[in-house]
């Protein structure tokens, strides 16, 4: 995991070094002024409680700065600490030791101090600032580098990696065994060959070999996590599937997940598949199958890149983003070509008002009197 990176103070924002320094000057104001009326105390002979409770609260208050200026310190050295809680503590200090120089009756000096921290920065010190980020930036990126051997968007996917890993590897209800059937066919050397697996000693060469699990074979091939190219003399070379390549990936970063043996792999895929509305027989068919990979997990895995493989191929991208589907692997012919709509042509005459369609005559009512209808009175249908 990358190391976090410390928010940078808005706009204007004082700097941490200026917040720790207010943060300490306040503080040490604080606990002059409750000195002072510690002191008056100690001088009046009559013991007044007005100086003692001024004594009690000035104390209070430069406890309090005191603490605020502490816990700049602390956030000061935490990168996950924004910069707007180092200025929050200095304020804070500030705000005490005002109360502290007020309680005591002494000169209020702390106030200058908040002006030093609502001060306008000036466009030099800005760029200074921008400056010394981007330098202290660039060094903890070199560091990140030297330590890795990968970029930044690199080791943000290496971490996404290990979280997809952490999340899907123990629901697949694999073995240490169903790991090493895929490394094998990652070889490109494994084949099917007189119902049997193995693991040829060379590329080409379909003879002999060393056996592979039969039934973890089977249960991978079945599940679509290897596929089989036919040979012309019968041999069937397996090679994982494109769910198989991730599934390898993310079973390597994570083999915690997988399961000791087969029969506590079986387990664990029959609590999955168990329900009370099922057949016992159907469950334990089901529980005997692999599950697939889930498709999310599928889609946003992508293999990183180390700063050497991309310095040795240049060419490559870290990042491969999944194209459109290929129609021959969808099954899905291409599509015929089909003919736009062609616009209707403009026409060369005057069109005609069309005419109206003649009204089609209403019933009369059985029983209903005629109206008369006079000439000049126009019809009301």
């Amino acid at each position: 995991m990358p190391e976090p990176v410390r928010v940078a103070a808005p706009f204007g924002d004082p700097s941490p070094q200026t917040c720790l320094q207010v943060a300490g000057e306040a503080a040490l104001l604080a606990i002059i002024a409750a000195d002072e009326a510690m002191t008056a105390v100690c001088r009046s002979r009559s013991g007044s409680a007005h100086l003692e409770a001024a004594m009690h609260a000035a104390h209070q208050e430069a406890t309090e700065a005191a603490r605020h200026a502490d816990h700049a310190e602390k956030y000061a050295v935490d990168p996950e600490m924004p910069t707007s809680a180092l200025a929050y503590c200095a304020r804070q200090a500030v705000h005490h030791a005002l109360l502290a120089q007020v309680a005591a009756g002494v000169e209020t000096t702390a106030a200058g101090l908040r002006a030093e921290l609502d001060r306008v920065l000036t466009p030099a010190e800005l760029a200074e600032r921008e400056s010394a980020r981007r330098k202290e930036e660039a060094q903890r990126e070199a560091e990140q580098q030297a330590a890795t051997g990968m970029d930044r968007q690199n080791r943000e996917q290496a971490a996404s990696n290990q979280y997809l890993a952490q999340q899907y590897v123990a629901a697949l209800g694999w073995t240490t065994g169903h790991l090493r059937v895929m490394e094998a066919a990652a070889t490109g050397r494994l084949y099917w060959r007189g119902g049997r697996a193995r693991l040829a000693a060379r590329h080409g060469e379909w003879t002999g070999g060393r056996r592979i699990s039969q039934e973890r074979t089977q249960a991978l091939l079945a599940a679509k996590f290897l596929t089989a190219a036919q040979q012309s003399d019968g041999t069937r070379v397996l090679t994982p599937s494109p769910m198989g390549h991730v599934t390898l990936e993310l079973a390597r970063l994570h083999q915690d997940g997988l399961h000791s043996t087969d029969q506590a792999a079986y387990e664990a895929r029959f609590a999955r598949v168990r329900r009370r509305h099922k057949r016992r027989d159907d469950q334990k068919a089901a529980a005997r199958r692999l599950p697939p990979l889930d498709p999310s997990a599928q889609k946003l895995y992508r293999k990183t890149v180390t700063i050497a493989e991309q310095q040795a191929h240049p060419d490559q991208q870290a990042r491969i983003e999944p194209g459109p589907a290929n129609p021959s692997e969808t099954g899905v012919g291409s599509l015929p070509a089909v003919a736009l709509p062609q616009p209707a042509p403009a026409p060369t005459t005057t069109p005609r008002a069309p005419a109206l369609a003649a009204r089609k005559p209403r019933r009369a009512l059985r029983g209903a009197r005629p109206i008369l209808v006079s000439p000049l009175q126009p019809t009301l249908w």
